[in-house]
Parts: C-alpha cells; structure tokens; sequence
C-alpha cells in the first residue's frame, strides 16, 4: 500500500494569500498531515496581487492548455507551481487572465462585489478537479475550504462521480464564518451545471449567498468540519440536520483531530442521496 492521497482545495493559502483564518488553516494543516504520513497535493487561484516572482511560481506546461467551458465560452486554464521549502510541499495554482488577474481578490477597489464572482466560481471548481484528472493522482480525501471551492462536492458527486480519479475518493468540507454578504449572479445555479447534472443538482446553491453555498457543500459531503466559532445559526442548523459525520471546532489548532476524522471518513461506508 502506498501513501494515502489528501488533496486540499482552497480559496487562501499562507503566504501567498491571506485574507482570512482559513489562510492559516491551510498552511499548518497539510504540513501535519504531511508528517503524519500522507502523500500531500493543494490547489488554489493565481489572483492578481500574488507576487510570481516573490513566491517563484512557474508554468507547468504539461497541465496547462486546457479550456473550461462556462455558459458556453471557452476559458484557457493555465497552471502554475510553486514550493513551499519548509514543508517540501506544492502548491498548484489555476490561472485565467480575465478571471484572475486583477489587482483585488473578490470586490473591487470601492469594496463592489465582483459581478462575475459565480463564473470565477464556476471556473476554480471545474478546472481544479480537471487539473488533478491531469495529473493522474487519484485522492483519497479531498478536503474543501473557502466559498469558492463549495460546488467541488457536488461535482464530485454528480459528474465526476464514476471517475476512475475520483470513485474512490471523499469529500470533507470545512465551514468558516460567513464570508460575503452579497450574491451570486441570479443565473449562477444554471452556470454551475455541467455535465449531465441538471439545474435540479444546483438548486441548493440557488440563492446565492455565502450560506446557500456552504448550503451546498454540505448536502454533497461526506464530511463537515466546523472551523470557525462564530458559524452562522441556520447553517450550524443545517449541518446538524445533514446527518453527516462532523468534526466539531476545537479553539487549538489540533490536527491530531483531522487526522482521525479522515481516517473516520475514508473508512465509513457512507450513502448519499443527492
């Protein structure tokens, strides 16, 4: 047997970008799991106020060249890697001038909530599960932070669900406080379809709010992971309600838990009806 395979899939990852505690979370945590014996891969977005040189990011040209489709445009998806010595670890980066390459992460320079938030969404979810596809590294948990990466369960659970990659693989999502306040695109349910889902798959994520995406994430889990203290009522409501393993907040950051839990998860034969 060889290494188990976690994957981790955020929005914010120290020290090349931190906006939030989850910034922190996904730095220290695949370290620990690292020494803990996993075999370790993370992907994240390549916004624009990532300094390349600073943190020496490179193209991998065998990755990038693929297009992810979004309301029926075509968007290059260009992959870049980077190291963090310490930790020997790489950290994977999705690229797309029109998408990413802006000066400010999700509003603009007045603080306006980006119009286009659900299709960058949309495009960080397709192209990272397309991008492990792409490198023939077959997860064994896969562990989702952050808004962005909440259609992530359920792709895996619609689309990629016979995936020779990802059959095998479960889900773990981890719930922070609220994160925006604002909406997604009124048709954001309907971009997000793919394959052969249907807008039934997405109506969960419908509203469009932070909320309605953890919403989401929650219902096509395997596993929920509450990371924050201050976790907004009707989604802790929800969690409570999704009869799904969870992993409770602990003040410390004790990853001995997330060991566990990931043992607990990948070892449960759990059924899921969509």
């Amino acid at each position: 047997m060889g290494k188990s395979k976690l994957l981790f899939i955020t929005h914010e990852m120290s020290p090349f970008l931190e906006l939030t505690k989850i910034a922190e979370i996904t730095r220290q945590l695949p370290q620990a799991m690292q020494e803990k014996g996993y075999e370790i891969r993370i992907l994240m977005p390549r916004f624009g106020n990532i300094n390349e040189r600073r943190n020496r990011l490179h193209e991998v040209i065998r990755l990038s060249g693929m297009n992810i489709i979004i309301n029926d445009n075509d968007n290059p998806l260009i992959i870049k890697v980077a190291s963090i010595p310490a930790a020997r670890m790489q950290v994977y980066f999705l690229d797309n001038e029109e998408y990413f390459q802006r000066k400010h992460v999700f509003a603009d320079k007045d603080g306006k909530f980006y119009a286009d938030n659900d299709e960058r969404t949309i495009f960080f979810c397709k192209g990272a599960l397309e991008t492990v596809k792409k490198l023939g590294w077959a997860p064994d948990v896969i562990h989702c932070h952050g808004w962005m990466s909440a259609l992530v369960p359920a792709y895996l659970k619609t689309t990629y669900k016979d995936d020779p990659t990802f059959k095998n693989s479960k889900v773990v999502y981890s719930i922070y406080e609220n994160e925006f306040t604002e909406k997604m695109d009124a048709d954001f349910a309907r971009k997000a379809v793919m394959g052969d889902m249907t807008e039934a798959h997405t109506e969960v994520y419908k509203e469009g709010t932070n909320s309605a995406m953890y919403a989401g994430a929650i219902q096509y889990s395997d596993g929920i992971v509450l990371a924050s203290e201050n976790i907004n009522a009707d989604v802790l409501n929800n969690v409570k309600n999704s009869n799904k393993s969870v992993l409770d907040y602990v003040s410390t950051a004790d990853y001995e838990n997330y060991y566990n839990f990931y043992d607990e998860i990948t070892s449960d034969e759990l059924v899921h009806v969509a």
